[in-house]
């Protein structure tokens, strides 16, 4: 939510599967030598491939009568697939043999149980599928049909509505699939959340790292309401631990404070967002707190001298945690800037630069998702449209390129903002959910009610799109729309509307 609306109220549906995408089975014999160690099926799929690189999915099936306690699975490629990061065990590569060993909360394996796995790997000239595994070092080497398919959903992945004693990570792993967020078993994840302001402003202001509490039970209240993404803003000066930032409220304490709280959240089985929501730059085109250098309010765009450091920095913090998305930048508006010239701001929101109306050297989004790449992540990248993020018009035009090809347009929606009519929505967003992912990372209404995000959720819902609310925090609902009256998660007027719809799914 933008600075701007603050100071002024408080004065293809479905998952694209790419072509050729390969599939192999294998079964072992039901011998008296197998029997006593492992019967194991493997079912190998690539979900998603663009050709320099893929997304592969694998299911291991325990087809054996003993349980596993533990499992690692072995294979090899016949090419120079190379990984790049995998999810829901250890992934290691030596030469072309591929190792995956489980995770703490999916090495127990029920006989006649499975669990799922995935990766992300890049390639040149052929990707051919292997066609032998082991597991525990028994080859898994009867080519067939399973007795009894897998199901799709492996029995002993973690589920995403969290339990009394939730495992380490039960959130998900989740990546692009043509446009729609699928997770590590290819079902496709609709974000249903809510943002939990407050690592934004409270450290550079000198009040602590979070607006109130962070702690096991304020967690289990959001999953309570059936959330599934929790949404983060961050401050850049604080988690690059700058001068301006106390020392026990910036660097290492504020990395290692979210990191936990990150932590937390996927033990709930929550995926996160973590959003760059104020940044450095002098902007005197609004408030007087934008007119000083650090990171105080919400800026235009980013900052070339900060804002890639804090990417690459995030980014290699959070590498190997595909249940976290980088939200690039919570609400740009160089258009405003630029005196609402449109052409102007996209142009800046693109390449940056040197903008007009902004009186610093801007990051734009292309170098911000080299930042993240840079640092080996191969996360979901989200990006905001232009007017405070409400406009997506020329999002598809301007999309930075990505060599995963795993980006979705962020969204902002309010009952105030121009783009707020069914109208609008079907000319400007309907196009872009046709192509890629879109994530409204913020919607509300400020008068207290939830007429709008009524309507707002029943038109997403038809166009299989999910979205996370503003805010969970005990504030006014009127002085920036807030869900929850105390963090047991007692609703607001606005957000009982909010959780009686979540309660549908």
């Amino acid at each position: 939510m933008s600075t701007r609306l603050r100071a002024a109220l408080s004065a293809v549906a479905g998952v694209a599967l790419a072509a050729g995408s390969a599939t192999a089975a294998v079964l072992v014999p039901g011998t008296a030598s197998a029997a006593t160690t492992v019967q194991c099926q493997v079912t190998y799929s690539v979900s998603t491939d663009w050709g320099s690189g893929f997304t592969t999915n694998i299911t291991i099936a325990n087809v054996g009568t003993s349980p596993w306690t533990g499992w690692t699975l072995g294979y090899s490629y016949g090419g120079n697939q190379t990984l790049q990061n995998g999810w829901n065990g250890t992934w290691t590569q030596s030469g072309k043999a591929v190792s995956v060993t489980n995770a703490s909360y999916n090495g127990s394996v029920a006989a006649g149980g499975t669990t799922g796995i995935g990766a992300n790997f890049t390639y040149s000239g052929t990707n051919t599928a292997p066609t032998v595994f082991s597991v525990n070092g028994t080859t898994c080497n009867g080519v067939g049909s399973p007795t009894s398919t897998p199901s799709t959903t492996p029995s002993t992945t973690p589920s995403t509505t969290p339990s009394s004693t939730p495992p380490s990570n039960g959130a998900p792993a989740l990546h692009v699939s043509g446009n729609q967020l699928v997770d590590s078993t290819g079902k496709v994840f609709v974000p249903h959340g809510v943002n939990r302001s407050g690592a934004e402003f409270s450290c550079v202001q000198g009040k602590g790292i979070f607006d109130g509490p962070v702690d096991d039970a304020s967690v289990a209240a959001i999953a309570s309401w059936k959330a599934n993404i929790v949404r983060v803003p961050l401050n850049e000066d604080c988690w690059l631990g700058e001068s301006d930032v106390q020392s026990q409220y910036g660097g290492a304490a504020y990395q290692s404070a979210i990191e936990s709280f990150v932590s937390l959240l996927h033990q709930h089985g929550l995926a996160v967002i973590l959003d760059l929501h104020w940044t450095d730059g002098v902007y005197t085109g609004q408030s007087s707190a934008c007119s000083v250098a650090t990171a105080t309010c919400q800026k235009p765009m980013p900052d070339a001298a900060n804002a890639p450091a804090f990417w690459s920095s995030v980014a290699g913090a959070f590498k190997n945690d595909q249940s976290t998305v980088f939200d690039l930048f919570n609400e740009p508006y160089p258009d405003f800037a630029a005196g609402f010239d449109s052409a102007a701001g996209w142009s800046c929101w693109q390449n940056g630069g040197t903008c007009t109306g902004i009186g610093y050297q801007v990051a734009g989004m292309q170098s911000l998702v080299n930042a993240a790449r840079g640092a080996g992540a191969s996360n979901v990248l989200m990006l905001g449209g232009v007017a405070y993020s409400n406009d997506l018009s020329q999002w598809l035009a301007h999309e930075p390129a990505d060599p995963l090809h795993n980006l979705a347009a962020s969204w902002h929606s309010y009952n105030f903002n121009s783009c707020s009519s069914s109208s609008c929505w079907d000319s400007q967003v309907a196009p872009v959910i046709a192509q890629v992912p879109v994530i409204p990372g913020e919607i509300g209404e400020n008068d207290c009610g939830h007429s709008y995000i009524d309507t707002l959720m029943a038109w997403l819902d038809s166009h299989h799109t999910g979205y996370s609310a503003w805010t969970w925090n005990t504030w006014d609902c009127s002085s920036g729309p807030s869900l929850i009256s105390a963090y047991d998660g007692t609703p607001t007027t606005y957000g009982a509307g909010y959780k009686a719809h979540l309660a549908t799914f």
